[in-house]
């Protein structure tokens, strides 16, 4: 697609748990430092322009974060000062976070529904023309499907991981066959064309941790 002279606007979706996991890892487990959005943004635009010509320049214009929040009753002191610092960390990056209560169980519910609601509602009012789930969820299968069809392209940024409590990070293989492209940020530590930018999104310190 050609579109001299015109800004490739970027839409970025995160998951939050998926996201948090992977932070985590790199922080505690690699020792690379905390993994932070504006470079990862900035990471995002670049891969971009090189799958997408034509345009004159590509922009993270939105970016939104999915996760569910524990209550104060249920919650640990360690819990809620993470979140509010998450939560500063989310408005400097110029994302907008979108929680939903945990359930009285302690498990997420819904946050799929929001994000596809989220992705789909911003693609059908034609504001972006790339979509960017940072999610291994095969459940966004039918939301990639729905943005195809309304001309919304979709990069899938992924985590293949496994931490050093056994607990792997992955994409399933439906949700990356779907989107148009695929990028495991985890594998260009190991990559030529990257490994130089690789270290780029982390930082040594962050008052979220």
């Amino acid at each position: 697609m050609m579109n001299h002279g015109s800004i490739c606007r970027v839409g970025v979706f995160y998951d939050g748990s998926f996201f948090s996991h992977a932070q985590r890892y790199y922080y505690w487990d690699r020792e690379f430092g905390w993994l932070a959005f504006q470079p990862l943004h900035n990471f995002f635009e670049g891969f971009l322009s090189q799958k997408e010509q034509g345009f004159s320049s590509y922009k993270v214009v939105y970016a939104s974060w999915h996760q569910g929040l524990f209550t104060v009753k249920n919650a640990t002191f360690e819990q809620l000062k993470f979140e509010r610092n998450r939560y500063h960390d989310l408005m400097h990056s110029g994302i907008e976070p979108k929680y939903l209560p945990v359930s009285q169980q302690h498990t997420e519910k819904g946050i799929d529904v929001a994000m596809a609601v989220d992705a789909l509602q911003i693609g059908l009012d034609k504001k972006i023309d790339i979509a960017v789930l940072v999610t291994g969820d095969g459940d966004f299968v039918p939301l990639v499907r729905a943005l195809n069809k309304q001309g919304v392209r979709v990069l899938a940024a992924y985590f293949d991981f496994k931490d050093n409590q056994g607990k792997r990070c992955f994409i399933n293989e439906r949700l990356l066959n779907a989107c148009n492209y695929g990028v495991d940020i985890a594998k260009l530590e190991e990559d030529k064309e990257f490994k130089n930018s690789f270290k780029g999104p982390f930082s040594k310190y962050s008052d979220t941790i």
